[in-house]
């Protein structure tokens, strides 16, 4: 090291002998990690230490925020995880399921009846466990005196059955609970039975579900959960139902669309028979299998009590929800190398629940970082080569309080991540500002959202057609189909859409491709099951479901091979399906150099997804607010006949002695203006009277 001294006019140089200086020790502060580029050292800040917001061994577990006008009961509810040892088959229609109309509670019996949750038109504040008061009785003084009739409760986590009615001995019509602060979205089902008969026929009839169609006209059934059964054989939900019917009924529901105007919709029955297997037995109904809040949050806390996986995964709260649920991340990634190598890795973002009663997407997330958090080998290269982001819950608000689509904005938050109201749709904002800060970081080559699908069985993806450069095209094709390759008994590509939307801009989907992540996916699973390969006509068990994320990892291995031979398969079996495809539907070939003169996505359907205008809009509470705040009262113009009627009427109402002051008072005023402006003072050398006459404004000078 040397150093420099100018002395007038020759220089004067000091040699030191070099210093070892070991960086570590000689800063004064633990919040710097120094890397090494080579021999120049590279500052950046030391990880966080967990914060307490994340359940672990040290910290309790924290309490589930709901709104506080909801009623909860303080009992936890715990299923056990199994899987049949057979695949279970669909229902196969017989042709002559009955179809009964809604009787409603005019001629039936109310059994169970809770209030909507919503005493407010829109959401206000949360508190952990719910409303204060006492737990209000949910059934009448009839159900006390007949022993025989079934005691339901839904008052729970992700439950939403609003009202039963027994209509027949064992005949019960039910009413599900719309999404809250909205009027819609009926179609997820979670709900708990006691006071039952072994060996009875019971039939349950849903009357309010709002989907013109279902995979139950496809053979799908219900599950069912025995507490009895879990305690004694170790089973865990299961199908059930006989004479399962889908059906338009004959009653309408009040639509009402941006708080303006009101629509009314058909709504649609869901009628099955079953038998419950223990008397006096405590069961569980539901769409799908159940994934609540409460259970991630277990999950999570497995996790982090791993020594061995807090090497190589973080968690972090990426923000709150309305309610004040935690939202977390997850960031995953071999923590060994150089800083270059690891500024290097690309990245993949890996998203799930945004839609509440899409459970099947939990199972799907829980089986995907089971796989990447594993000891495989593959798990390893998988962490050694990519940075992983996952948010496994991104709407735990709906989650908790039984909601089908919407957050407690009353809104679906996946319409919304364009949005500017960071306060009204936390989730998706700090979602979609995460990914643009990982993007000015390193390449992603990866973003993928799970979802379920209630109207097509198999799973499948919705991607975005990348038209505008001629050198990618079919590219965005290719995971798809290397995913329906390695999980070819679920997967189906011919199912995958990559239509772009002009209804579906808000989407996680295409704001990520917009924002510049080329494959950019929705991974939707059916919430039936498969009807490909050996898997034929059989459910999804939670097994299949979570296999779809160790196929998902397996895929991204496929697909970012150095070695391309794969992705070459696949882009030349894809010419040659879109050949087929243009020759079946256009009826026309492809051009002799292997290009067409028609868009790729002119010749695919419509992706079929649900119609994104029901829940677009501003938050409900924006909404209400305007109708809260007083309006000023419009003014009325007058036309000029009126004017001159109301001022002689006012001029006949006056006391002539104060017309006459007032008239002196004026004349007097007029006199002293003309004055001084014809004779202004030296320090005024222009001034402006200004003054009324016959109602217009005159300047003097």
């Amino acid at each position: 090291m040397s150093r420099c001294i100018q002395t007038f006019d020759w220089y004067c140089f000091y040699i030191y002998p070099p210093v070892t200086l070991h960086l570590g020790q000689a800063l004064r502060t633990r919040q710097l990690v120094i890397d090494f580029d080579g021999e120049r050292p590279i500052p950046r800040l030391r990880e966080p230490l967990d914060l307490f917001a994340i359940p672990s061994p040290s910290t309790p577990f924290q309490g589930v925020r709901w709104p506080i006008e909801y009623e909860v009961f303080k009992e936890a509810i715990h299923h056990i995880e199994w899987d049949p040892p057979d695949p279970e088959p669909f229902y196969q229609p017989t042709g002559h399921e009955r179809a009964p109309m809604p009787v409603g509670e005019e001629k039936g019996n109310v059994v169970y009846c809770i209030d909507p949750g919503t005493k407010t038109s829109y959401f206000t504040y949360s508190r952990v466990g719910g409303s204060r008061g006492p737990i209000k009785s949910s059934t009448s003084s009839a159900m006390h005196q007949n022993k025989s009739t079934l005691a339901f409760e839904s008052r729970f986590e992700s439950g939403n059955l609003q009202k039963a009615v027994q209509v027949g001995v064992h005949d019960y019509e039910l009413t599900l609970r719309t999404d809250m602060y909205t009027t819609k979205h009926t179609q997820w089902f979670y709900f708990r039975v006691r006071n039952m008969k072994a060996g009875v026929t019971y039939r349950f009839t849903i009357v309010n579900l709002m989907k013109a169609s279902s995979l139950y006209c496809l053979g799908m059934r219900p599950l069912l959960y025995s507490e009895r059964a879990a305690w004694e054989k170790g089973e865990g939900w299961r199908r059930t139902g006989s004479n399962i019917r889908y059906y338009r009924n004959q009653h309408h529901q009040a639509e009402q669309d941006n708080n303006t105007t009101t629509n009314t919709k058909s709504l649609h029955s869901l009628t099955w028979t079953g038998q419950f297997p223990y008397d006096s037995d405590t069961c569980y109904l539901a769409h799908c299998y159940p994934y609540t809040y409460s259970h991630l949050q277990h999950y999570l806390s497995r996790l982090t009590s791993n020594s061995a996986t807090g090497a190589y995964c973080k968690l972090r709260v990426l923000c709150r929800s309305l309610a004040g649920n935690a939202v977390h991340v997850l960031t995953v990634t071999s923590p060994g190398g150089g800083w270059m190598d690891r500024s290097a890795k690309r990245a993949v973002v890996v998203t799930a629940r945004v839609h509440p009663g899409e459970t099947n997407s939990s199972w799907m997330m829980q089986g995907f970082l089971d796989f990447l958090l594993g000891e495989s080998d593959d798990a390893r290269l998988l962490r050694e080569t990519f940075v992983f982001k996952v948010v496994p819950m991104l709407n735990p608000d709906g989650v908790v309080v039984g909601n089908y689509r919407c957050s407690l904005a009353g809104r679906d938050l996946n319409r919304n991540y364009n949005t500017l109201l960071r306060d009204s749709f936390p989730c998706v904002w700090h979602t979609r500002n995460m990914v643009k800060r990982l993007m000015a970081e390193r390449d992603v080559v990866l973003y993928c959202d799970f979802h379920g699908h209630s109207r097509k069985n198999n799973v499948f993806m919705y991607g975005c057609t990348n038209s505008d450069d001629a050198t990618q095209r079919l590219h965005e094709r290719v995971f798809p189909l290397m995913m329906s390759k390695n999980a070819n008994d679920k997967f189906s590509f011919r199912s995958c859409k990559f239509r772009v939307h002009q209804s579906k801009e808000g989407t996680g989907r295409i704001v990520m491709w917009r924002l510049g992540i080329r494959n950019s996916y929705t991974m939707e699973s059916t919430f039936g099951g498969s009807t490909l390969g050996n898997r034929k006509g059989t459910h999804f068990t939670t097994r299949d479901l979570k296999s779809l994320g160790y196929y998902l990892c397996d895929t991204l291995l496929d697909y970012c091979d150095p070695d391309p031979t794969k992705t070459s398969h696949c882009l030349a079996e894809l010419r040659v399906m879109l050949r087929q495809e243009v020759r079946e539907r256009l009826g026309r070939e492809v051009d002799s150099d292997g290009s067409l003169s028609v868009s790729v996505s002119d010749i695919e359907s419509s992706t079929s997804g649900s119609n994104s205008t029901e829940s677009d809009g501003l938050p409900v509470h924006l909404l209400n607010r305007t109708d809260e705040v007083p309006q000023a009262k419009k003014k009325h113009l007058r036309s000029g006949k009126e004017r001159n009627r109301l001022r002689q009427e006012r001029v006949r109402n006056v006391d002539p002695k104060v017309l006459h002051r007032n008239i002196k008072n004026i004349v007097r005023r007029t006199h002293t203006q003309y004055i001084s402006a014809a004779h202004p003072p030296d320090t005024m050398k222009h001034t402006v009277v200004p003054y009324t006459k016959a109602g217009r404004d005159v300047q003097m000078i």
